[in-house]
């Protein structure tokens, strides 16, 4: 079954419960949520979109985004999530490739494109914005009208209140894209994952066969791989305020009594520094993903929720997801000999394939159907190095992370969790700095919290192989971290290490 018509169905079934809650406290039910998505359906197909249909898509995390995204995809468009914050440069790169035909964005967004001092106010906040409105496509907007809006756009809120028809929903191919995603690349060449409805659903339920969802159940997460399968469930998925303060976010999950919530790791560090007495006991899960969770920051979790089940997540734009693992096996397993950061086992249905030189292979239902303008594949090449112990995953790192020091290859996910284990070791993280003489690599193990780093180049010698010995040790206030996602920049963190930096 197609992904949004699961959404729909379920819809159906629960008219007058809440589907949505938004930043601000707006409540949508599923009843008015059907409503709009296929009135939305129906304004796009009025107004010409065509199956295949690109729509780049430049709203941010509301009820307005999501009634927009269901419709674009029940009309048989594809949503593109190109990110106008990238920069011009990479903006174009990216309109290039996916080529839409459409562009749906929020009234400030074009009038901050368009109108000379909105833009000057946006560059001084280091936004650069590329010139939306000015693009050659079909333009949707969300919001109230405002000056810069494209002539002849379409207002989505008129869409949106109009009667739906009764057509009934179209039932997309196998391999009809659904969603294309930009991740990585150059200006050069940037590169896009593209799902399709039935991959997407795929790994929506491997998700809930292993996190259960229920009606009556509070999710509260910006993140649409976890609202996606709260609506399929029949559940609410609750917002949180665009730029959410720790205490704020704290504060929701009170408030709206919530049993599910998805963090970052960094993220979910800053909510506990500014919630002293824990989470509430409304939550029965916490799920830490988009990047390693160090055991200091599970037992946190642990600690601040006792009645809830902490879970890291191991996923990929291309594959989601791949292995859930609780905290304490995760703890257990930094805290040990064994070395590498514990993934736990694929989940059921994903397919791992470790090569010779350790690199990470994965397939299964839930794999993308490939990426934007390249051939189709039945297996995803990761870029990450791994192990099996047993019928569990373990991570050892990143390939292009690696340290080359004499014949030794340092990875540094297969260290970085048995340091974080320690004491008084809050972020851990390995980098090399360039030796211009030799060639080789200075080995330096960048630290957080309170640690003497004498003491700990002590203790390190009972947890690292010897030729994983850092050169240096240093200590510092915080590890810098870039993205949404936000993943550590080890390219930022070499040049904070550097010889004459510190």
């Amino acid at each position: 079954m197609s992904l949004v018509r699961e959404v729909l169905e379920r819809a159906a079934e629960r008219p007058d419960d809440v589907a949505l809650i938004s930043g601000e406290g707006e409540r949508l039910t599923y009843g008015e949520l059907r409503r709009r998505v296929l009135a939305v359906r129906d304004g796009f197909r009025d107004e010409g979109l065509e199956d295949g249909d690109g729509v780049l898509f430049s709203v941010r995390p509301s009820p307005e985004a999501l009634v927009l995204a269901l419709g674009v995809v029940a009309a048989g468009g594809v949503v593109v999530f190109a990110d106008p914050g990238a920069g011009p440069e990479m903006f174009e790169a990216r309109l290039g490739l996916a080529q839409p035909r459409w562009s749906a964005a929020e009234s400030l967004l074009y009038a901050a494109s368009r109108i000379g001092p909105v833009r000057a106010y946006a560059r001084r906040r280091g936004l650069l914005l590329p010139r939306l409105a000015g693009l050659p496509l079909r333009h949707v907007y969300s919001g109230r009208w405002l000056p810069g809006v494209p002539r002849g756009a379409r207002p989505l809120d008129a869409w949106a209140r109009r009667e739906p028809s009764a057509a009934p929903l179209r039932e997309p191919g196998p391999a009809d894209p659904a969603v294309v995603i930009f991740t990585s690349g150059t200006t050069a060449a940037p590169r896009a994952v593209v799902h399709t409805e039935r991959s997407l659903a795929a790994g929506l339920g491997l998700f809930r066969a292993r996190v259960p969802l229920r009606p009556g159940d509070v999710v509260h997460t910006d993140q649409l791989m976890l609202g996606l399968p709260t609506l399929v469930a029949g559940a609410c998925w609750s917002l949180p305020p665009l730029g959410c303060p720790p205490a704020r976010f704290r504060a929701d999950l009170a408030a709206r009594r919530a049993t599910h919530t998805f963090c970052v790791p960094v993220h979910l560090a800053e909510i506990l520094d500014a919630a002293p007495d824990g989470l509430p006991e409304t939550l029965r899960y916490v799920l830490l993903g988009a990047a390693p969770a160090p055991a200091g920051i599970l037992r946190r979790a642990v600690a601040a929720a006792p009645k809830a089940e902490v879970l890291s997540v191991y996923a990929m734009t291309e594959i989601v997801p791949v292995a859930i693992a609780a905290a304490g096996e995760k703890i257990a397993h930094a805290e040990g000999t064994e070395g590498g950061d514990l993934l736990g086992a694929p989940l059921p249905g994903v397919e791992v394939r470790v090569a010779e030189d350790g690199e990470l292979f994965l397939g299964g239902p839930n794999l993308c159907l490939g990426y934007l303008g390249e051939e189709g594949h039945t297996e995803l090449a990761t870029g990450d190095l791994a192990r099996l112990e047993g019928e569990r995953l373990v991570l050892l790192g990143r390939k292009k992370d690696m340290v080359i020091r004499g014949k030794f290859n340092l990875y540094p996910g297969m260290y970085e969790p048995a340091v974080m284990a320690l004491d008084g070791v809050r972020e851990a993280a390995f980098v090399g700095v360039a030796d211009a003489e030799t060639g080789d690599e200075e080995v330096v193990l960048v630290v957080t919290g309170d640690v003497d780093t004498d003491e700990l180049a002590v203790r390190l010698k009972d947890v690292l192989d010897a030729g994983a010995w850092p050169d240096r040790i240093v200590r510092v206030e915080e590890l810098p971290y870039g993205g949404r996602g936000r993943k550590l920049d080890r390219n930022v963190l070499r040049g904070m290490v550097a010889p004459g930096e510190v």
